[in-house]
């Protein structure tokens, strides 16, 4: 092993035994290439500057973990993927008196929002309650303001139209100087609370879980946990939604699930299809 990569292991390892977060079964290029870019953020010589840093000073946590996260996303994201959501989802929610959604990993919540839109706009919303989770409290405390940069209207607004919106993204906002502020009536159904997939359990008993693009920044190894979790915390007949480059196909939790929509990669637990969980 080189200097730097022991350098890892040791920031990985403080990051854990000092504020009880765990990094080591991330994928190993991603992470470094975020470390290596947290030393350059922070004018530090090397990672084992970071690591005294994180050991000495409480307040320095908070920076590593809002390098460390990847709080991107956008509204109404592939909208095919929130087209197939409305069109094969939604129906088999509808059939429930009351809702559970969890959305993890919530990043700025962009993905929240959209969701609210579109069980407004089918009706379902009043009787869903959305949990919108992530291990970044900066960037939960954005997702509840739920303010963002007016330049990226026009591309939601196609995204919003792309999905099977019903009326124009602008009916949903407010704008003012550089900047649109989400309604507020699209927050009064969600809370957003913090929860880490590495380390955290099962959050809630949840209909539909959405956690799109952050499983290929987690190894195998991880990745198996982690849709193990999902897969005990959704009623029978649940369904799981992820990012359009990611599956379950290589995982034991897969046996549990049907597919869906393979393609906007969406699954439903113990669905037809589904082959029996080993005991």
């Amino acid at each position: 092993m080189d200097v730097e990569d022991i350098e890892i292991q040791l920031f990985v390892r403080a990051m854990q035994l000092r504020h009880g977060y765990d990094f080591h079964d991330y994928a190993p290029a991603s992470l470094k290439r975020r470390i290596q870019q947290l030393v350059r953020t922070h004018d530090a010589g090397t990672i084992s500057e970071l690591t005294t840093r994180l050991l000495h000073d409480p307040n320095f946590v908070r920076k590593v973990i809002e390098g460390l996260s990847v709080p991107v996303s956008e509204m109404f994201r592939d909208p095919s993927v929130f087209r197939a959501l409305r069109d094969k989802v939604f129906p088999v929610l509808a059939s429930y008196a009351e809702i559970n959604i969890w959305q993890a990993g919530c990043a700025h919540g962009q993905e929240v929002y959209s969701l609210a839109i579109m069980l407004e706009e089918a009706g379902l919303y009043d009787r869903t309650r959305i949990y919108a989770t992530d291990f970044n409290d900066a960037a939960l405390a954005a997702a509840a303001e739920g303010i963002y940069a007016t330049r990226e209207a026009r591309d939601w607004s196609r995204n919003y139209l792309e999905a099977g919106g019903r009326h124009s993204f602008s009916d949903y906002y407010s704008a003012r100087y550089e900047f649109i502020k989400l309604d507020r009536r699209l927050r009064r159904n969600v809370t957003f609370v913090n929860h880490n997939l590495v380390t955290d359990k099962v959050f809630c008993e949840a209909h539909l879980i959405l956690c799109r693009n952050v499983l290929i920044y987690f190894s195998n190894a991880l990745q198996d946990r982690t849709l193990g979790l999902f897969r005990d915390s959704l009623v029978r007949g649940g369904f799981l939604c992820l990012g359009t480059r990611e599956n379950i196909d290589f995982s034991p939790a897969a046996a549990g699930f049907a597919d869906v929509d393979q393609a906007m990669r969406i699954y439903q637990a113990g669905g037809p299809g589904a082959r029996p969980l080993a005991r």
